[in-house]
């Protein structure tokens, strides 16, 4: 029998795990918590999950995780991980001795584009963009139905851009865990909802529940939401202008805030370079189970 393919996502908050049949179908998943800011926690977490898929399908199977942030192409370890734990960490070379096999490893928003291209909300288009609003903020690229990771395996990390345009409500410029000020994850992220909810006379409410209370008519968190919308505008607008792409698929837990869909084209109408932006902005076909089945299809079906 030919081996499954396993896909993992490693996120700030949880870590799901997911196996593939041939057909690309899930037959088995599960999701547990992220040990917070443990790195041999997550190690052994990550292990105990791949055990657990393998005796609960009975196959053994290749092993694909999508992470946040990317492995240097120095010396291979983490960098640029909001899950700061990573950081400087030899997680491929842990991992591969934990299994005792190859691993594949790619950031997590590279992981979604590629499924959202492959058969999601993507499909089918020559450029797809696709964007984690979650914990972190995170893009990638795929041209061709091919995945663009740049010369210095960088490609679509649009969150570690500053915010365009910065003035009036968007002062001061909130600090980044990556040593910078004003990017675009400090504002666009769930936590940065959150803080600038705060720093505007909010309650320290966290992002979900600002959205349900601006949808119920509170003031301060509708006003909070349409800064967000502006935000989101202005950020995409930019990659409009130097990527085009065809369609620009939104995951992650903010994804789900249903009027951005609907406000944010209008919004960066004024900030894109061309008389009319025929660019779509989606949400993920797959919804949140687009970053693990991605994680999985590191390993094409023909080495499965």
């Amino acid at each position: 029998m030919r081996p499954a393919r396993i896909g993992i996502d490693l996120g700030g908050t949880k870590i799901e795990i997911v196996v593939l049949r041939e057909d690309g179908e899930p037959c088995w998943r599960r999701r547990v918590p992220t040990p917070q800011g443990d790195y041999s926690a997550t190690l052994r977490t990550i292990a105990a999950l791949v055990e657990e898929a393998e005796h609960s399908t009975g196959r053994r199977a290749t092993v694909g995780i999508g992470i946040p942030g990317s492995p240097s192409p120095v010396d291979g370890r983490i960098r640029n991980a909001n899950s700061t734990c990573l950081n400087g960490r030899p997680l491929q070379q842990d991992l591969e001795a934990l299994l005792a096999r190859p691993l594949r490893l790619s950031n997590d928003a590279n992981c979604f584009t590629v499924s959202e291209a492959a058969d999601g909300a993507g499909a089918g288009l020559r450029t797809v963009f696709g964007v984690i609003l979650g914990t972190g903020v995170g893009g990638g690229i795929v041209l061709d139905g091919r995945l663009l990771t740049g010369a210095n395996a960088i490609a679509g990390e649009w969150g570690h851009n500053p915010l365009p345009l910065p003035a009036g409500d968007d002062l001061p410029l909130p600090a980044c865990y990556c040593g910078r000020q004003g990017c675009i994850e400090t504002y666009l992220s769930g936590p940065g909802m959150a803080a600038d909810h705060l720093r505007h006379g909010g309650e320290a409410f966290d992002a979900p529940t600002i959205v349900r209370a601006a949808e119920a008519g509170d003031r301060l968190c509708a006003s909070t939401l349409a800064r967000y919308e502006d935000r989101l505008a202005r950020a995409l607008a930019g990659v409009i202008n130097l990527l085009d792409p065809d369609v620009i698929v939104l995951g992650g837990g903010l994804s789900c805030i249903g009027r951005l869909y609907r406000n944010v084209p209008e919004k960066w109408r004024v900030h894109v370079f061309s008389d009319r932006v025929d660019t779509r902005l989606l949400p993920a076909r797959h919804g949140d189970a687009s970053g693990v089945r991605g994680a999985a299809w590191l390993w094409p079906a023909a080495r499965a």
